[in-house]
């Protein structure tokens, strides 16, 4: 038996290295929550929350004040029944789903020092290695084209672009960083910036200019369900959903009602279990799947890896907040170039 007997919460404050801009936003340090899931035989299974109340609406204090009830739920559970565990945190899909997740992940983590196995391999061991982009966050065309070239030169085949403040601007940048950056590929993210309109114009745009954008994330609000369906069928671009797709559900509804081509997993956002349905619900209904990231330190971002890695679901990977963060790496997977390898 391998029963759970205390849970504890740990307040993580990480700097950017530099401000970190995206549309209408701008971030200089990551306030995540370390989770800690101790076993009866003394193994600790870890995980991290990176809230966000842009998106989820979470705020730090109240997400620690559910320590001792996240403890009271799941204290006593065999972390080998972890769907269980998955179950009951369910609770805190739309309430606390960045604790969620990290609950959910280090149940999986201290399932892993038990068993002698990498957690990717309880997900499936799908792949040993995937391969991530890197954010180009907004700023002046010039700085934006020199970070893009730089980070291009680095091995980054794909380059993330923030966009969404200056729809005329927004094209000039991105004609101009296509011509710097030959042979790479774009996902552009607007992060709700746009209208339907906005993003239409864009989006012919800068393919009427031969620019490759690969997926073009979130461009309008994400309630606006109408506008980006419309989008997506006036778009030469696959659209994809980020803020939009929080829960299972979520996802349902955006591909029912045919919003979408791509949508972007975050365990922040979801936890495990519903990123498992929501990579399910993909596979059934031939939508494609990126995996992306709010403000995680390595040890967060190994959460992602892992996942990724085990379930081998996704096309794109935009796991990079860690090389954003002034920190210490710690987490379970090794990063050469843009590839991060899950441990073995």
């Amino acid at each position: 038996m391998h029963e759970i007997v205390d849970v504890t919460f740990e307040l993580k404050t990480y700097e950017y290295s530099e401000p970190f801009r995206i549309a209408n936003n701008v971030e200089n340090k990551a306030n995540n929550i370390e989770v800690r899931v101790y076993l009866k035989d003394g193994t600790i299974g870890i995980g991290e929350a990176s809230s966000s109340y842009r998106v989820n609406g979470e705020k730090v204090p109240a997400l620690f004040a559910l320590q001792d009830t996240v403890k009271e739920m799941i204290a006593g559970e065999d972390v080998g029944n972890y769907r269980r565990i998955f179950d009951i945190m369910d609770g805190f899909s739309r309430t606390a789903p960045s604790v969620k997740a990290a609950v959910q992940y280090a149940t999986l983590d201290a399932l892993g020092v038990v068993m002698g196995i990498p957690v990717y391999q309880i997900l499936g061991g799908s792949k040993s290695k995937i391969h991530t982009d890197k954010t180009i966050g907004i700023d002046t065309i010039d700085v934006m084209v020199e970070k893009a070239r730089k980070t291009f030169d680095e091995g980054f085949k794909t380059l993330k672009i923030k966009i969404g403040e200056n729809l005329k601007e927004d094209i000039k940048k991105m004609v101009a960083i296509s011509e710097a950056t030959p042979g790479a590929s774009y996902i552009v993210d607007a992060n709700q910036g746009y209208t339907a309109k906005m993003a239409i114009q864009f989006a012919q745009s800068v393919y009427a200019q031969n620019v490759n954008v690969a997926v073009f994330e979130q461009p309008i609000m994400w309630n606006d369900l109408d506008g980006l369906k419309l989008l997506r069928y006036n778009s030469p671009f696959p659209i994809a959903a980020d803020e939009s797709a929080k829960t299972r559900h979520d996802v349902y509804t955006l591909i029912r009602n045919e919003c979408v081509d791509f949508v972007n997993i975050k365990l922040m956002k979801s936890g495990l279990s519903d990123a498992l349905s929501i990579v399910e619900l993909a596979k059934t209904t031939n939508i494609g799947l990126m995996i992306g990231c709010m403000g995680e330190s390595s040890v967060g971002i190994n959460q992602s890896v892992h996942f990724a890695a085990g379930t081998g679901a996704f096309a794109y990977h935009d796991l990079d907040s860690h090389m954003m963060l002034k920190e210490e790496f710690r987490g379970k997977f090794k990063q050469e170039g843009d590839a991060l390898i899950p441990n073995v």
